[in-house]
């Protein structure tokens, strides 16, 4: 499973493959034991690594609380057909509980 960092730091240097690696891969994937492969790539700094971690931890506890695709057209459909407003109650109670940073 890729770790948030590695996801953090596929946003970084888009055009470039593979453009860091891990100093010593024993110590861990840690942003201190980043290493450029690519000369031409710019190294983000720890407070944007941060940023972007804490982004994607939003995203994915949105994805995770908002359930299934089939749960929110059942959702949709039963408040089309009963006129309430489950779903997107539901909606508005996620992003509420997982504000962006």
């Amino acid at each position: 499973m890729i770790s948030d960092l590695q996801k953090a730091l596929t946003y970084f240097n888009t055009d470039k493959h593979q453009w860091y690696g891990w100093k010593n891969i024993a110590d861990g994937e840690v942003y201190s034991n980043l290493k450029l492969n690519d000369e031409t790539a710019v190294m983000p700094t720890e407070e944007e690594i941060n940023a972007k971690i804490a982004e994607l931890t939003v995203i994915r506890n949105r994805q995770d609380a908002y359930g299934s695709i089939a749960d929110q057209l059942d959702m949709q459909y039963w408040d089309n057909v009963n006129g309430t407003t489950t779903w997107k109650d539901h909606i508005a109670q996620v992003k509420a509980d997982n504000p962006k940073p």
